[in-house]
């Protein structure tokens, strides 16, 4: 019966997808239609609808409408424009120097808001024109944008960690936050790589030097932007208070410094908490109707079918891993993250527990692969962001993103063979 009820669960989320059904009313329906395989429809509705409700039901899933209020807050308030500064202040007078200041200005974008999709139209519409006109190659400035966007989801505080650790159970995510740090910082160094390649090639130009005076000046102008970080990660970490409570606490921070600034009014509070409001829908009904296939499947037993399936491969962790990786660099490009990380995590962390690895590694390598598939056809939405702000296709932007992509998949296979890149600093901290 568990296999009648695998196939009808992926038939119907595939043909509801390939109809252009919404992910998150493809994964409800189909939940219902597996569900009803043994159960009447008016109770499997009325189950469906109340492991929706439940799956809502979280105090730390709070944390993801605060943080995606903080980043409107911060695009708006000129917190962004700030990190961009300091980071034009550090790399800009090298050789092609925007291409790090994107990168950089990216994993500084993330460790403030964690939103890739909110750094990649930051800086795409205020990076993309200064390179136009100083005459770097427009898809070139679009890959790195869109790749290096998604650093800020493996950098802390990140969103999709948070989804990561309730699904997962309870996985601390303070541990989770610190993990992130030398990852994202990895691949961010991966793709200012990759981009000093490109640099060369077009013999790109130097920026204009910055004097120590200056230099100066941006940083102590950034100084307030990058203080939140220390409050909101300092805080989960030494027990101060919770995500959840970080969050709440980064908003009124940056609505402080955002006045402060003097470049955000009261009158355009209305449209960012209207557009904050929007995401959080969008984000809120893919987390439900996760949730509610999450159980169809726990009740099912279709994760502990999949995972003796697995298990019967082999017993070599790191063979199991690569499996792993390949199903989820695959799920990636047709799923987005937030449902990916809730309907997988369930199935593959029992198998990778019991082979003896880390549920925070496996949290980190499970972010980094579906990284990638945020930048690829047919459902990456930073991919669609980058080059609707840039104004190209993708058919164009796809040339120069492939050694971008390359690099972030040697990057994931580094940090999963790799373990003690994760929980290297953890484990400092005690966590």
């Amino acid at each position: 019966m568990e296999y009648i009820t695998i196939i009808i669960l992926v038939l119907s989320f595939i043909t509801l997808m390939g109809l252009g059904v919404p992910v998150a009313w493809s994964l409800g329906f189909s939940s219902l239609l597996t569900l009803m395989v043994t159960v009447a429809a008016v109770p499997s509705m009325t189950t469906i609808a109340q492991r929706m409700g439940a799956g809502l039901n979280s105090f730390s899933l709070l944390a993801i409408p605060f943080f995606i209020l903080a980043g409107e807050i911060m695009n708006k308030g000129g917190i962004a424009n700030r990190l961009i500064n300091l980071a034009k202040a550090l790399t800009g007078r090298l050789p092609g120097g925007l291409l790090y200041v994107n990168v950089i200005a990216a994993m500084l974008f993330g460790a403030i808001a964690g939103s890739a999709v909110a750094a990649a139209s930051a800086l795409g519409g205020i990076l993309g024109k200064r390179m136009e006109d100083e005459g770097y190659p427009k898809e070139l400035g679009v890959a790195v944008n869109v790749t290096s966007s998604t650093t800020g989801l493996v950098i802390p505080p990140s969103n999709v960690l948070i989804v990561y650790s309730l699904a997962s159970g309870g996985v601390s995510i303070a541990a989770l936050f610190i993990a992130g740090y030398i990852p994202g910082l990895f691949m961010g160094l991966l793709l200012m790589l990759t981009a000093a390649y490109f640099i060369r090639k077009h013999k790109l130009p130097a920026g204009e030097r910055t004097s120590f005076k200056e230099l100066g000046r941006v940083f102590f102008s950034a100084a307030p932007s990058l203080t939140l970080l220390v409050i909101v990660i300092g805080g989960i970490v030494m027990g101060v208070f919770t995500a959840t409570e970080a969050s709440a606490i980064a908003v009124l921070y940056c609505l402080g410094l955002s006045f402060f600034y003097g470049e955000l009014k009261v009158k355009d509070l209305p449209a960012i908490l209207l557009k904050s409001s929007a995401t959080t829908a969008v984000v809120a009904m893919l987390i439900a109707t996760s949730m509610a296939m999450s159980w169809v499947m726990s009740s099912e037993d279709i994760p502990q079918s999949i995972s003796a399936v697995l298990l019967s491969l082999s017993d070599n962790k790191f063979v199991i891993l690569i499996i792993i990786n390949l199903i989820l660099l695959f799920v990636g490009i047709f799923m987005d993250m937030t449902p990916a990380v809730l309907i997988f995590t369930p199935i593959f962390l029992p198998v990778v527990t019991e082979l003896g690895i880390d549920p925070v590694h496996f949290g980190i390598i499970m972010v980094l692969n579906l990284c990638i598939g945020l930048c690829t056809p047919p459902v990456g939405s930073v991919l669609f962001i980058g080059v609707g702000v840039a104004k190209t296709s993708i058919a164009q932007v796809v040339r120069p993103l492939l050694p971008f992509f390359i690099a972030m998949i040697i990057g994931l296979a580094i940090i999963t063979i790799w373990p003690q890149m994760t929980l290297w600093l953890p484990s400092l901290f005690g966590l």
